[in-house]
Order: structure tokens, then sequence, then C-alpha cells
């Protein structure tokens, strides 16, 4: 197995109080890794801990096999990007200068872009598929479209890990399925780990090449596969109107 790009040692998360503890992970170059539970079982918390944005409460969180915290945020900058849930402020940022942000860590200090980041911005974009919103302003972007850009922007920023916090909030149907096989065909494009918190499970399921799954027990990691054989999705509702039916590979409604 390769180095792994970041991984937990006995990683124990929360406030005050502890959410989620023994929390174990190693994401690979090259996966599209879904992080999955119930609402308010600590997804968002976990990316926050994972990305230094939040402390742990206790164990570890190597980063290229060295402590998280041995790194400066510039540093930390050149080895993961992250796309929250908290949309950008409405500006008047073409898509590209929006994508340009992503070269922030890489440009001097009058923020002067080089043929390189340009280059890595025509490339994100491409890859992206939003190089027809080159020049249209950030206001008047569709959810989808804005959604496709920032990815862009974490894609230019050239990191071999990018989180991103549920990227298929507010789309229908078709545009979260075209914005997973697009993370899917980036983490095969260019090997980087793509790591998203979703509550979209059977997509996720679908497309992913392994899963986190968070729930009031424990936190597990496995390919969906796995995750499936073991029954860990009948951990995940307590609800016995909603089931996991393992013949079909999906979530199914009971006696309702």
């Amino acid at each position: 197995m390769n180095q792994p790009i970041l991984h937990t040692q006995d990683l124990q998360i929360g406030y005050k109080n502890a959410i989620a503890s023994n929390v174990n992970l190693s994401l690979q170059p090259g996966k599209l890794v879904a992080l999955i539970g119930a609402n308010g079982i600590g997804k968002s918390t976990l990316l926050r801990t994972l990305t230094k944005i939040q402390p742990p409460i206790s164990g570890d969180v190597y980063l290229g096999g060295k402590p998280i915290s041995d790194y400066s945020s510039a540093e930390r900058a050149r080895q993961f990007s992250i796309v929250l849930t908290e949309k950008l402020p409405p500006s008047n940022l073409t898509a590209w200068e929006l994508v340009a942000l992503g070269r922030q860590p890489y440009t001097d200090w009058i923020g002067k872009l080089s043929d390189v980041d340009r280059q890595q911005i025509t490339q994100a974009m491409a890859l992206t598929q939003v190089t027809d919103l080159a020049d249209k302003r950030h206001f008047t972007l569709s959810d989808g479209q804005l959604q496709k850009v920032s990815i862009a922007r974490a894609l230019a920023q050239d990191t071999p890990l990018i989180v991103l916090d549920e990227p298929t909030t507010h789309l229908d149907l078709v545009h979260k399925v075209s914005l997973l096989r697009l993370l899917k065909k980036l983490t095969l494009e260019t090997q980087k780990c793509v790591l998203f918190s979703t509550h979209d499970i059977d997509l996720a399921l679908e497309l992913s090449d392994e899963m986190i799954v968070m729930s009031p027990q424990k936190t597990i990691q496995a390919a969906p596969s796995q995750l499936i054989s073991d029954g860990v999705f009948d951990t995940i509702f307590k609800d016995e109107h909603i089931v996991f039916d393992v013949g079909k590979g999906k979530f199914i409604f009971r006696n309702l």
C-alpha cells in the first residue's frame, strides 16, 4: 500500500465533549472517499479536525507521515484544499478569477500569477468543465456552476488531497450525479484523493472507492462492498422504517 496522504491515530473529536472516539482513517492517492452518517453525528466536525480548523480532543492527525501540527498554514495549503458548505459572499469576480484564488499558496507577495499558475488554472477549469464560464461574474452563476468553480479552485491549488463538505447540497438529482461523476473522474485522472461528506448515500455507494461511516458506536472506513457484507449500514439510522436492503444495495422504506 502507498504512503497515505493523511491518516489518523486514535483520534477523538468534539468540543467539550467527545462525539467520536478511536477514529483511525487512512486516505490514499487516487481514491474517492465518501463520509456518511446521520444528521448531527459529527461529519463536519471530523472534516474540520482533519484539516486543523478545529483541534482534536486527543489523538493525532498525520499529513504525509508527519504530525499536521508540524506544518505551517502555508505548508498545509500546499497539501490539501478545502471546499466548505459556506458560500463565498457574492462578488464581482469572474469565474476565472475565483479559480485563480487557488494559486495563492504559490504566488509571490504581490500575488502575481506566473505562466505555471495560469496553466494550472486553465487545466483545472478544463477538468471541471467550466472553461465556458471563465468570463461570467460570480453573482450570475447558478449553485451548480458555482460548486464546480469552487472545485476548480481547489484543483488549481494542486494539492494531493481535496476535502469537500456536502458538495451536493442544494443541487438537483441530475447535478448531484454529474458532480459526483466529476469527482470520480478527477481521482482517476489526477491521482488526488477526494474526501467528501454527503447525505446522498445511494450515490456514494455507486461511485465511491471507499466510505467512512460514522455511527454512535464507531467510525469505520472500508470499501462499499465490505461495509455492505459487514452490515454496517444497519447502524446509521435509528428508525425501524429505514432499512438497508443488501440485495438491492440501497436503503428502502418499510411499513410507512
